[in-house]
C-alpha cells in the first residue's frame, strides 16, 4: 500500500512556479513515514542534485504546509530577495556554527513575513496547522525557569518566529507563551514591534528589517548578560543598490575596516566593507598586512565604483 502523501493543487502550483524560474527539474520527495503530530522548520530540506532541485520532506504531519514553506523560500531566492552569507571565521568552528545558526534563523524570521503571508493567502495555514505549530514550539524549547539560562537565546528566536507566524492573531495564543516563556515573550514582542513597523515586501525592505533585527537582538543579549553575536559584523547580507549608487565611488557608499576575523575560505587577513547607511557587513575582501600597504590598499579600493568592485569580487547584488 502506498502511504506517500498527496499534495494539493495549490502546492503543485507553487512547484510549477519554482520550476518556471529554475532551469532544472523541481521535485518534492517524501523520505520516511514519520508523523510527529507537530510542525517545525527542520521537517524538510532543499537539496540540489546536479540540475535537479529536491525538496525532501522527512515528516508527514502537514505535507502541504511543509512543502509549500520550502517552495516559497526558494521562490524568494529565485525572484531576487537578499541572501545571507558567512564569509568570516572566528577560528572556532563550534562558535562559527552557533553564530551561523542564529543568524540564519533571524534572517528567516524576517523572510517569514513573506512566506507565512503567502501560505495563508493560498489557504495552507489551517486551524490544525496552527495547533501543530504551537506543539512544535513546545517540542523545541522548554519552559523558562526563574533565571536566564543557556536556552534563552533559542527561546527568543522561536517565540519571535511564532509572532511572525500568527501576526495579529498571536493575541489569541498569548497566554500559552506568557505562561511558559514570559521573559522570551516580552523580549520577542519588542523585536517583533521593531521589524513589523515597516512591512517586509521588497528586497530592500527585507534587508533593512534583517539589519535592524540583528542589532536589536544583540541589545537583548546584552540585557540578559549573554554574549553578543555581532551579526551586523559577522554575517554578510546581499546589498540592494539604486542604479545611482552603483556608479558612485566605493568610499561614498561604504567604509572599509580591518577585521580581527579571517576570511573563512583562505584564512587570510580580512577587510569588511560596511554600508554607511546601516553599518552592515556588505562585502569581505582580503588585504595586505602592514600600515603603509593597508593605506595603499584602501585607496585603490575606494577609488573604484561600487559596480566595478562588486563585479571584480563576483559578489551578487540586487538593484531596486
Amino acid at each position: 500500500m502506498n502511504n506517500t502523501p498527496k499534495l494539493s493543487g495549490k502546492t503543485h502550483d507553487l512547484i510549477n512556479e519554482v520550476a518556471h524560474y529554475f532551469p532544472g527539474d523541481v521535485q518534492v520527495q517524501f523520505i520516511g513515514n514519520v508523523v510527529a503530530g507537530y510542525v517545525r522548520h527542520d521537517q524538510a530540506q532543499v537539496v540540489q542534485d546536479g540540475d535537479n532541485l529536491l525538496i525532501q520532506i522527512n515528516d508527514n504531519t502537514e505535507p502541504d504546509f511543509t512543502a509549500s514553506h520550502e517552495l516559497l523560500h526558494l521562490l524568494m531566492t529565485l525572484r531576487g530577495f537578499p541572501q545571507i552569507y558567512f564569509p568570516l571565521t572566528t577560528g572556532d568552528q563550534a562558535l562559527d556554527e552557533q553564530i551561523q545558526y542564529v543568524g540564519t534563523e533571524l534572517f528567516d524570521a524576517v523572510a517569514h513575513f513573506v512566506v507565512y503571508n503567502e501560505q495563508r493567502k493560498h489557504g495552507l495555514v489551517t486551524e490544525s496547522v496552527e495547533a501543530e505549530f504551537i506543539k512544535g514550539v513546545q517540542h523545541t524549547i522548554t519552559p523558562e525557569s526563574d533565571r536566564i539560562d543557556s536556552e534563552m537565546l533559542l527561546r527568543l528566536i522561536v517565540v519571535l518566529d511564532a509572532m511572525v507566524f500568527f501576526g495579529p492573531d498571536f493575541a489569541k495564543h498569548k497566554a500559552v507563551f506568557e505562561q511558559n516563556f514570559p521573559l522570551a515573550t516580552d523580549a520577542a514582542a519588542k523585536l517583533y514591534q521593531l521589524i513589523s513597523a515597516k512591512p517586509t515586501k521588497s528586497p530592500f525592505s527585507m534587508r533593512r528589517n534583517v539589519v535592524k533585527l540583528f542589532r536589536a537582538f544583540d541589545a537583548q543579549m546584552k540585557v540578559w548578560d549573554i554574549p553578543q553575536l555581532y551579526l551586523n559584523d559577522f554575517a554578510m547580507i546581499t546589498s540592494v543598490f539604486s542604479k545611482r549608487q552603483l556608479g558612485l565611488q566605493v568610499n561614498q557608499v561604504f567604509k572599509l575596516y580591518y577585521s580581527e576575523l579571517k576570511a573563512k575560505n583562505t584564512q587570510k587577513r580580512a577587510y569588511v566593507g560596511f554600508t554607511l547607511t546601516d553599518q552592515q557587513n556588505s562585502f569581505v575582501i582580503e588585504g595586505p598586512a602592514g600600515e603603509k600597504r593597508s593605506k595603499e590598499f584602501f585607496a585603490k579600493v575606494y577609488e573604484k565604483t561600487v559596480k566595478e568592485l562588486f563585479d571584480e569580487l563576483k559578489i551578487p547584488y540586487l538593484i531596486r
